[in-house]
């Protein structure tokens, strides 16, 4: 299978996509969910593409390095987004996001 070269890959890809869902549903619980916007809008961005490329991946698309590249980039948006606000979730989800953009990185 095409997919198995990328286990690794397809493993943070999926840890980072739990990773966004948590934080998003976490960040509409905030008290101050405005504050929380891009937090929100970028979580949704990055659990969306994640699972994008782990799609992409399994069915051996020719598009995966290209897909890669726009999955790190907007990893790393959400993670320096998280990394902005203190709640455990978004710094988790900052860790999470930061080491899938590189593996996606090394992949595109």
């Amino acid at each position: 299978m095409a997919h198995a070269q990328h286990q690794e890959l397809l493993q943070t890809l999926h840890e980072c996509m739990e990773a966004c869902n948590h934080c998003f549903d976490a960040c509409l619980k905030e008290e101050d969910v405005k504050m929380m916007a891009e937090c929100i809008r970028l979580d949704r961005e990055c659990a969306d593409i994640c699972g994008f490329l782990e799609a992409a991946i399994s069915r051996n698309s020719p598009f995966v390095s290209q897909l890669a590249q726009v999955c790190a980039d907007i990893c790393e948006a959400c993670g320096e987004e998280c990394r902005k606000h203190a709640h455990e979730h978004c710094q988790k989800c900052a860790e999470a996001c930061m080491k899938c953009a590189e593996a996606c990185r090394n992949a595109a």
